[in-house]
């Protein structure tokens, strides 16, 4: 039992290794998102060390006893606060404006280095024979707190951005949570950290595909995302295409700099994206090209987001005289037949440089 032991925990932490590998070679993840992963990953490699640790001193050889019960007092240290290190890849701030959220892992921590003492979360007698302790369902209930916590705070990230994220983030919850509930409920079955190490791959890949589904400056969806959901467009009965650009943003790159462009970009895109609903969903596409779908086709209700979005900006624009307008156009597709998206992206194009002519004619 303890080789095959071993040669689970080998394979399990060579594969974290190479993880941190693909992490390290990652072009779409920057290093807020990449510290915090690694943070995870080295944590579940210490607690590894730490379970094998427990497994390789659990022999009923008193001389053995203390360095069973450091490599426990680690694992029930150390497991609870791997998810807590994972909510800072999408959402750093709320660990930041909510200390309260650590109480949980800290008492954790203090019954863990208490238990050699008084057998709180776990007890070895001088035989060094080991046994869970008295308050051990504090150690589950403060783990599955936090998972919980690292599942609500991905999917509000995923949810600020229009994200589809839900059913993956709660899949890959209840597959990591199944997993540590069978050694629980078995302790001679070491399910919990196969299924941790597979979940840290699965949400490498999900971070990945969200982090390479947007623009790095605006964070909006890119060309990538948005010529994905055309041809999703496709199957839909009814959509609006909203077409837009910044008026005049040459200009204001060559009289006030690039730095100060990005900063217009990324104000604009901050306006398009507060504006528009949970049914539409923004795109960058490129320099000050933008681009919004929505499941809506109604037009009173687009030309309310529109109107919307221009008094947003027009609010912003009093506090800085320097952020340009912006001009828009858009294409309703009622449904019935299949739509021609290219000819409807060219419709709420000219109807764009329409808007834009006249806003030209109102400023001469």
């Amino acid at each position: 039992m303890l080789e095959t032991y071993i040669v689970n925990s080998v394979i399990n932490i060579i594969s974290l290794l190479f993880l941190s590998g693909l992490l390290h070679g990652n072009n779409l993840l920057d290093n807020q998102h990449q510290k915090p992963f690694l943070y995870g990953i080295t944590l579940t490699v210490i607690v590894m060390l730490a379970e094998a640790g427990t497994v390789f001193f659990s022999a009923e050889i008193a001389d053995l006893r203390v360095m069973n019960i450091l490599c426990n007092v680690i694992g029930f240290s150390l497991t609870p606060l791997i998810p807590i290190v994972l909510i800072a890849i999408f959402d750093l701030e709320t660990l930041r404006n909510h200390l309260f959220l650590l109480i949980p892992t800290a008492l954790n921590a203090m019954a863990a280095v208490l238990s050699p003492l008084f057998g709180l979360l776990f007890y070895i007698d001088k035989n060094n024979s080991y046994e869970r302790g008295s308050i051990f369902i504090i150690f589950v209930i403060v783990y599955v707190i936090n998972i919980l916590i690292l599942v609500v705070t991905t999917i509000r990230t995923g949810q600020k951005y229009l994200y589809p994220i839900r059913g993956k983030i709660l899949g890959l919850s209840l597959f990591t949570f199944a997993g540590t509930c069978i050694q629980i409920a078995f302790p001679s079955v070491y399910s919990s950290w196969h299924c941790v190490t597979l979940s840290l791959f699965l949400y490498y890949i999900i971070l990945s595909e969200f982090e390479g589904s947007f623009d790095t400056l605006t964070r909006l969806y890119n060309r990538s995302a948005f010529e994905k959901e055309l041809k999703r467009l496709e199957s839909r009965k009814a959509f609006s295409v909203v077409t837009m650009d910044i008026n005049n943003f040459k200009e204001v790159n060559d009289t006030y700099g690039h730095e100060y462009g990005d900063t217009v970009l990324k104000k604009v895109a901050a306006v398009i994206r507060d504006s528009f609903n949970q049914r539409c969903t923004c795109y960058r596409i490129g320099g000050d090209e933008f681009y919004v779908i929505c499941r809506d086709a109604n037009h009173e209700n687009l030309e309310h987001i529109l109107k919307n979005m221009t008094d947003n900006l027009t609010a912003k624009r009093s506090n800085d005289s320097c952020l340009p307008t912006v001009a828009f156009g858009y294409k309703i597709f009622q449904g019935g037949n299949t739509p021609d998206i290219q000819k409807i992206l060219k419709e709420a194009d000219v109807q764009m440089y329409h808007f834009k002519q006249q806003q030209k004619a109102k400023n001469i």
